[in-house]
């Protein structure tokens, strides 16, 4: 019998566990952190051993194959030795796609995944696909293998979870864009952190299609070097040589096999430049599977934004309060200023991934009138930002900075919440950022 143990108990871990046990195989799980109580009922009530608080090194150092979850970084000391002892170390997709022929749409990227993946998820469900999601959104894939297995499944991946894909192959598989995003987990060097996300593209034949942003220097440079048999079907907003999907005159094209379709881009749902490269990802992904262009056209423009990007929360005395808590690196908050049109009072702060901030200087000196430091260490922030915008102050709390957003803010702003930073200095995550600060703003 296979031994198969799982390093974390979370949504992915427990999912891996119980399609493993489902196979017949010998599970462990064991988690250094607490697993939650959720997963240790669904644990519990599938007959699967598992530890938390700790490591028991002889029940995991006899495995077979470890599934290991993404969060845990490959230089952590028990996966260096797993790794010295020959035992080979996979992800959960690529556990789980041993046990499924359901097509796979794929969606990586710096940022947009999230949104992307949830457009193109809402457009197959819209046409009546049978339709899971997975990856970062949605429930474990492994678990829906295993318990409600569907025809058709579309996942975000970040770089972590290519980080142990080796035979998964992703059918359509999406890049969105590059930018310097988690480069402490890739040794501070761009190009690991590059070869990550092209890992989406392993094993792809010509059966399968690869969807990517044409106006990226970093993907055109990439492609330069990589030999695919995928078909390739790029978008963009501002060259439509050669392109599947692009902008011209006010309207968004899509042609896939000869028969394009067109909408204004007005009537999108979700607005925003950053959002009409997501619409057409999406729109790609859908017509490669055959939605009729009705179906395409109606999910665009009755999509709800993704909760934390861009989200809308109230508009208070003239001032408007936007939630972009998701926005973690310096790219995302580029894509969240480019859509402002009002004075911005911007939060900016969290744990810094070695982020240059030269990026949305432009628009920092066009647009904002005041950054709300929000961290632990804000020094970084300082030395780059005093003297461009008139008040650059600090906020040790989300209530703080709230308040202090509120008295700076005057009838005619925008208080933006896109903070270029993780979370992980004061909030347990940037959902915990995004809802402490809709609260708050709801309070007001």
């Amino acid at each position: 019998m296979k031994r198969l143990v799982v390093l974390g108990g979370g949504e992915s871990g427990a999912g891996a566990a119980v399609l493993a046990q489902k196979q017949g195989m010998d599970v462990f799980l064991s988690d250094m952190g607490t697993i939650k109580p959720k997963y240790r009922e669904m644990l519990d009530g599938h007959g699967i051993r598992w530890e938390d608080g700790h490591h028991t090194e002889e029940l995991i150092l006899n495995a077979d194959e470890i599934v290991k979850s993404p969060g845990i970084p490959l230089e952590a000391p028990l996966v260096v030795k797993a790794v010295e002892r020959g035992i080979p170390i996979i992800s959960e997709i690529e556990f789980a796609g041993r046990y499924t022929d359901a097509k796979m749409v794929c969606i990586t990227g710096s940022n947009g995944k999230t949104t992307t993946t949830m457009l193109t998820y809402h457009i197959l469900k819209e046409a009546g696909l049978d339709v899971g999601l997975a990856g970062n959104v949605g429930n474990s894939l492994a678990l829906q293998v295993a318990e409600e297995p569907h025809k058709v499944y579309v996942i975000e991946l970040s770089s972590f979870q290519l980080d142990n894909m080796y035979e998964f192959k992703a059918n359509i598989a999406v890049l969105l864009n590059i930018t310097p995003d988690h480069l402490d987990r890739y040794d501070h060097k761009m190009e690991n952190y590059v070869a990550a996300k092209f890992r989406i593209m392993r094993n792809q034949g010509p059966d399968d299609v690869f969807i990517y942003w044409q106006d990226d220097p970093i993907i055109s440079e990439q492609l330069r070097h990589i030999h695919t048999e995928a078909r390739m079907m790029p978008f963009s907003a501002q060259n439509p040589d050669g392109c599947t999907a692009w902008v011209e005159d006010g309207a968004m094209t899509v042609n896939v096999d000869g028969e394009p379709w067109s909408m204004p881009t007005r009537d999108l749902a979700i607005q925003g430049l950053h959002n009409l490269y997501n619409s057409m990802a999406a729109s790609i992904s859908a017509s490669v599977l055959h939605i009729q262009n009705d179906v395409i056209r109606r999910a665009l423009s009755d999509f709800q934004a993704v909760e934390h990007r861009l989200e809308y929360v109230r508009t208070l005395d003239g001032v408007r309060w936007i939630n972009d808590s998701k926005a973690t690196n310096v790219n995302s908050t580029w894509y969240a200023l480019e859509s402002m049109h009002d004075p911005v009072v911007l939060i900016l702060g969290g744990k810094d991934k070695g982020n240059d901030y030269t990026e949305i200087e432009p628009f920092v000196l066009e647009k904002v009138k005041a950054i709300v430091c929000l961290g632990v260490d804000n020094r970084k922030l300082h030395a780059f930002f005093d003297g461009k915008v008139p008040v650059v102050t600090d906020a040790g709390s989300m209530a703080e900075c709230v308040t202090k957003c509120h008295e700076l803010a005057q009838s005619g702003d925008t208080v933006l919440l896109s903070p270029c930073c993780a979370s992980f200095d004061l909030f347990n995550s940037y959902e915990d950022r995004g809802t402490q600060f809709k609260n708050l703003v709801n309070s007001l």
